[in-house]
């Protein structure tokens, strides 16, 4: 029963997020599955977090969206998320919601939220950040950078990330309190979420200016993450071949769930 009220509370979600071209076709399909193995395997922490997530990230990606659609044509995803964004930025939690229905543990609990405050945390710095008055900088040498830069960060987009991040471990604490005992405090769960939130973001911006796949467009002259830009073919300048936006978003989310079981290890001391 629990997988079928799960598969259509995913369905209503996706759907309705299709409808409102958050989702595209492959990524409204990875969501209902994810949301109905969240559902099922896991309760209101789990699902309500993920939830959280979803819906102020999409929403905030609708947020000026005219100031930001030139931005985007040098992203390879997106405001609107397919199959593979979808999967970069939940996989990982629906594979611990699932270890933590096979083999219940608090941990799981921490990394699942370090986890989801840095893609939280990276999709509000990208979002709020690209609307900053001031160029962003390198993460490496702090140099200028074209607006939509991948490894640029600024003031506004930092705080955006600490913001985001915070607003998970909220939540964390909210949907615990709710689904059954309290056993940690508010604090500690704005500290997961704040540490973690950032420690991720960071490690994007950091692979982002270093080892993700880089093009140059011929015509603009604009260092890009997209194969076509301005009509053209773009040539690689730099990055592994298999670190795309999505491998950058698993390997980030990996160091913000590590973040927060460091933070985990060090409240049991």
């Amino acid at each position: 029963m629990l997988w079928i009220i799960g598969a259509i509370c995913a369905l209503f979600v996706s759907g309705g997020a299709y409808w409102k071209k958050s989702l595209t076709l492959s990524g409204a399909l990875a969501a209902t599955v994810m949301g109905t193995i969240y559902f099922a395997a896991g309760h209101l922490f789990w699902f309500g977090i993920l939830l959280v997530f979803f819906v102020s990230s999409s929403a905030l990606s609708k947020y000026k969206q005219s100031h930001k659609n030139e931005l985007e044509q040098s992203y390879a995803k997106t405001g609107r998320r397919d199959a593979g964004q979808v999967l970069a930025n939940g996989g990982l939690g629906m594979l611990l919601c699932l270890l933590n229905a096979i083999w219940p543990h608090p941990e799981w609990a921490y990394a699942y939220v370090g986890i989801m405050a840095t893609v939280t945390a990276d999709t509000w710095a990208t979002e709020i950040g690209s609307l900053s008055r001031k160029l962003p900088r390198s993460v490496l040498n702090g140099r200028r950078l074209p607006a939509g830069t991948s490894g640029g960060v600024s003031l506004l987009g930092t705080m955006a990330a600490a913001i985001g991040g915070a607003m998970i471990g909220g939540f964390a604490w909210l949907f615990e309190v709710i689904s059954g005992p309290l056993d940690r405090s508010l604090l500690i769960w704005l500290l997961v979420g704040i540490v973690a939130g950032l420690v991720g973001a960071f490690t994007d911006s950091i692979l982002g200016a270093s080892l993700q796949l880089m093009y140059k467009c011929r015509v603009c002259d604009k260092d890009v993450e997209v194969l076509h830009h301005c009509g053209q073919e773009t040539v690689k300048i730099r990055g592994l071949s298999l670190m795309n936006n999505d491998a950058v978003n698993i390997w980030s989310s990996i160091l913000g769930g590590c973040a927060a079981l460091v933070i985990a290890i060090l409240m049991d001391l």
